[in-house]
């Protein structure tokens, strides 16, 4: 019998379950500490941003979306988030250079970024997990880095308009590596991190094998960067028929 008290995937990684909180609405003591930094920082290794979705009410952190648009030379959106690093996350010891994070999602060009489709779940759900994901690990004194998965739900379902149960972290391939980590100050650093939607049948992998061997598949089914909602699911087996 182990005497290991934290739940472990079979990859080995904890598995934190988290539960309601009992406390009051906290209004964020500061907002907008490292906009001007975030933003100096896209726009030197990708692009300015153009606009930004703009929070009204905040719990504990306020949290704004960056957009950088699509344009000719980039056919794709990206969505970044602004106020997850206003505080420090709760990290195991050893790991304070990964206290601050920001996420980031990348979109289709097609993709409808108008307040008004917003009101549509299927069209509002990667703001919506990109603000509920910067939250998180001040809501529940936690933290989220490289390979950490959150289910939609418990047992997870769909996402609305999609099949995906679920997001993982990964690190940015597809900027400079200099993009990775935001340097403050001798120190403060921001780590990036962008969410990828999961299948079940990944989400399954991924918590049995780990993140190195879902990307392997995604390297191999040559899955790119930008959102797509119809794309392959990597991890589910094709049925195999055959005469008896």
């Amino acid at each position: 019998m182990s005497d290991d008290p934290i739940e472990r995937s079979g990859s080995g990684d904890p598995i934190y379950r988290h539960k309601d909180r009992d406390r009051g609405f906290t209004i964020p003591e500061t907002f907008g500490t490292h906009l001007e930094a975030i933003q100096n920082h896209l726009a030197e290794h990708l692009a300015p941003v153009e606009n930004v979705f703009h929070e009204i009410i905040s719990d504990l952190v306020h949290l704004d979306v960056l957009l950088i648009p699509a344009a000719d030379d980039r056919p794709f959106h990206v969505l970044v988030t602004s106020g997850m690093s206003d505080l420090p996350m709760s990290v195991p010891d050893g790991l304070e250079d990964f206290q601050r994070a920001e996420l980031l999602v990348v979109l289709p060009p097609d993709w409808p970024l108008d307040e008004e489709r917003f009101k549509d779940h299927r069209v509002f759900w990667p703001i919506e997990w990109l603000k509920m994901l910067g939250r998180l690990p001040h809501e529940y004194e936690t933290w989220l880095g490289y390979g950490h998965s959150v289910p939609n739900g418990d047992p997870p379902e769909p996402i609305p308009g999609t099949e995906f149960v679920g997001v993982a972290l990964n690190y940015i391939d597809w900027l400079p590596d200099e993009f990775t980590r935001l340097e403050i100050n001798s120190e403060t650093g921001i780590i990036f991190y962008q969410i990828v939607p999961l299948y079940r049948e990944e989400m399954d992998l991924k918590m049995a094998s780990g993140m190195e061997a879902l990307e392997a598949l995604f390297e191999k089914h040559e899955i790119g960067f930008v959102l797509d909602c119809k794309r392959p699911n990597v991890a589910k087996k094709k049925r195999r028929f055959g005469l008896f």
